[in-house]
């Protein structure tokens, strides 16, 4: 792994990253790098600047600031994760001053306009673009910025897989408000032929509501299969978490999910839904045959999805974007 980034500012102490509470496992796993994380919190609620809240098990190293008080932090660099956070927020929480420090911006998605033509917000190659997955950088008009992908790294989930329950469970935020992109008629289809439990917030209606991060392993490790209907996202981190718990995964063979399951050993995709049915039964039928492909799944996860990987791909990134927007002071 890279050493932290050691610039003039700050000698010998570890990079001081600002950035927003976006996504949350995503931050959670980002923070468990080698760096410091200032995210802001506002008295009144607002996306992005809830703090550390208390679902995520936060190191020391992830700081809560007041949004009034982020003008007088000594940062490093900027790590933007939304347009919200690049057209209004920086302008309404950071400095002048903090506003001309090294800046990140990290895509999570795939553009939801007309592909493959929508170009991304940022045109200026100053502003380092990390992309979460290849296909995301695919899609996008990156307006010739080059642009790094840093793929999804995950912890191994403690709890075994045991399959146990006769059920695949789809974990999914708010399906039923982002409709057909999230695959909420596959799963409504999916459901009338096969047992399927639905959890994540805004799934008391159609499933069995919200399950905390840290309580998930043991949720999801009784159920025979974990099931992602969705069409067009990019690559959910639940599905990474449950393929290296050794669950084994069904989902749509679109996106980043194609270039990730090989069909029938290390998952199943496929772009029919009868098809993934009638595989769903498979599975629900031969117990054995669910552990054998979760296990292959998982061996393939568990290098791909490396979360030592994952934060060394960050260090470096931080590292390249301070160096080439501040060069680093060299101490003899």
């Amino acid at each position: 792994m890279q050493l932290p980034f050691v610039n003039g500012q700050n000698p010998g102490q570890r990079v001081k990253i600002f950035t927003w509470h976006i996504h949350g496992t995503y931050l959670y796993y980002l923070s468990l790098g080698d760096y410091e994380i200032y995210i802001p919190i506002s008295k009144e609620p607002k996306p992005g600047y809830v703090g550390r809240g208390t679902t995520f098990p936060f190191g020391e190293n992830v700081h809560e600031v007041d949004e009034e008080k982020v003008k007088d932090l000594e940062l490093d660099c900027i790590l933007f994760q939304t347009r919200t956070n690049f057209l209004e927020n920086q302008y309404e929480t950071l400095s002048a001053e903090q506003r001309e420090l090294p800046k990140i911006y990290l895509e999570h998605d795939p553009p939801q306009d007309v592909t493959p033509y929508t170009k991304h917000i940022i045109t200026d190659s100053r502003i380092s673009l990390v992309h979460v997955t290849h296909f995301n950088s695919l899609l996008w008009d990156n307006n010739d910025v080059p642009f790094t992908v840093i793929e999804h790294g995950v912890e191994v989930r403690t709890a075994p897989y045991s399959g146990e329950l006769e059920r695949g469970v789809v974990v999914i935020n708010n399906i039923e408000r982002r409709g057909r992109r999230l695959g909420l008629d596959v799963f409504l289809e999916v459901q009338k032929h096969i047992p399927l439990d639905l959890v994540g917030m805004g799934a008391e209606r159609l499933g069995l509501g919200e399950v905390l991060h840290p309580e998930l392993p043991e949720f999801l490790s009784r159920y025979r299969f974990f099931f992602n209907p969705i069409r067009f996202t990019s690559l959910g981190l639940a599905v990474c978490e449950a393929m290296v718990m050794g669950i084994p995964v069904v989902g749509l063979a679109t996106t980043e999910l194609a270039s990730v399951i090989k069909n029938g050993e290390t998952g199943i995709i496929h772009t029919d839904i009868n098809y993934l049915i009638n595989a769903m039964k498979d599975l629900l039928a031969d117990p054995e045959k669910a552990k054998q492909i979760g296990a292959a799944g998982q061996e393939m996860a568990k290098k791909r999805f490396d979360i030592k990987r994952f934060n060394a791909d960050w260090v470096r990134v931080f590292n390249q974007a301070i160096s080439k927007n501040q060069p680093s002071k060299i101490v003899l």
